[in-house]
């Protein structure tokens, strides 16, 4: 997204809409989708004789939050970033703004629809490249989520400008309706159940051992 007017006016992006990514990270899962796509449609198209074509099939993830992978300073990673401190019982300088809201995922949905896609039939499939997401909240809203678990945690917020530009070129949602269509994705982990089942129990136990 060009600026946040525009974010706010496609709140739910389709596989098509808006792909001008402004990071190297975002240009090469583009080109890799891009290249996936021509070997499995276009593959020497002029030939005599049609080449065999590559089964090429790919998701885009939302953030990915895993209860057993410590954060690295990913783009998404304040909200993982959150849990964990406050599980050491650490304060927390969140590097974005409160109203900062991306797509996320548990990690177990994401192996999900790894072999799911990989298991659907290829008649079935219309697209090679396909949205998949689970929920979407804003920092300030895992803040409260954090914040209801661990009561006595101190978690603020300072924008670092460079790293808050890259996420507000980001959708705040994905339309992932032609995946649930096509090969019945549907996540099994909604916001309750992503922080109370998955991630508080098992990063508590993570620090608690």
């Amino acid at each position: 997204m060009p600026d946040l007017a525009t974010k706010s006016q496609f709140p739910r992006v389709r596989e098509w809409e808006w792909n001008y990514p402004i990071t190297m990270y975002g240009c090469n899962k583009l080109y890799c989708e891009m290249l996936g796509t021509y070997f499995s449609r276009n593959y020497r198209q002029l030939a005599t004789e049609q080449p065999q074509m590559l089964d090429f099939r790919s998701v885009r993830f939302p953030g990915l939050i895993s209860a057993f992978t410590v954060p690295s300073g990913g783009t998404s990673d304040y909200g993982p970033e959150m849990l964990h401190a406050a599980a050491k019982g650490e304060p927390y300088a969140a590097f974005v703004r409160p109203d900062t809201q991306i797509p996320f995922m548990a990690m177990p949905d994401a192996v999900t629809a790894l072999l799911n896609i990989s298991q659907a039939a290829k008649s079935a499939l219309c697209r090679t490249v396909y949205n998949v997401t689970s929920f979407n909240l804003t920092a300030a809203q895992i803040r409260e989520l954090v914040q209801n678990a661990f009561p006595d945690v101190q978690i603020k917020f300072e924008p670092d400008l460079k790293r808050q530009r890259i996420l507000d070129t980001w959708p705040a949602d994905l339309n992932d309706n032609d995946a649930r269509r096509d090969w019945g994705w549907k996540p099994d982990y909604d916001i309750d159940r992503s922080f109370n089942e998955y991630l508080i129990p098992n990063i508590i136990k993570r620090y608690q051992d």
